[in-house]
């Protein structure tokens, strides 16, 4: 399965893929090694694309209540109440809802592109969401990186998201941020290589010490 709003990404690599193929075979001499050339480059964005805008299905584990990482990729602070995971180029780039909830609010900003890890990505092209779930709310900001050009937002305010469920996706490395309801405490630790939607990164805190 490929992420919604790819086909087009996918299927022009396969058209320019398949025309400097057809092109190639008719060509003669440096003319049909520079086409076969540009067929080769297409047949590897064609596949690079199919790998980027992967979109498997994902069950999340645990109970309705423990929090789900909204993305794919690693785990680089957690402080201040604030998760924030990186997703490396290889990463699938859906993001999910950590937990079930109405969105209450989302704040999309224009911005530049420094590297998502770096402090200064806060000046940075974002998606800010607010969920309000059974246990409180619940932020997070979709974060983009230095080869991003846009967010894809698959939802709206006032619709109501299952946990696990897909919200959106960034393209071509990126971040989140999820600022985590009052009561839980991150299961998940600086390092963690995680999963959105099967890997949990917090529980109640009630949970954790019984």
């Amino acid at each position: 399965m490929v992420a919604k709003g790819s086909l087009p990404w996918i299927g022009g690599a396969l058209l320019f893929t398949a025309v400097m193929a057809y092109i190639s075979t008719l060509s003669g001499g440096l003319v049909s090694y520079f086409f076969l050339f540009l067929f080769i480059i297409g047949a590897v964005l064609t596949l690079f694309f199919f790998v980027f805008f992967r979109d498997p299905e994902r069950k999340p584990p645990g109970d309705e209540d423990d929090a789900v990482s909204p993305a794919d990729g690693r785990v680089i602070s957690i402080k201040n109440g604030t998760i924030s995971i990186f997703m490396n180029i290889h990463n699938v780039h859906v993001n999910r809802a950590p937990l079930a909830g109405t969105i209450t609010h989302i704040d999309y900003k224009p911005g530049g592109y420094i590297p998502a890890f770096n402090k200064d990505s806060q000046v940075n092209e974002r998606n800010h969401v607010v969920i309000n779930t059974e246990h409180g709310i619940l932020e997070l900001t979709q974060i983009a990186g230095i080869l991003t050009r846009r967010i894809v937002s698959y939802i709206s305010e006032g619709s109501y998201v299952k946990r696990g469920e897909r919200i959106g996706m960034i393209r071509f490395g990126s971040r989140a941020d999820v600022i985590i309801p009052q009561g839980y405490e991150f299961t998940a630790k600086p390092g963690d290589k995680v999963k959105a939607g099967e890997t949990i990164i917090a529980m109640r805190k009630e949970k954790i010490r019984a």
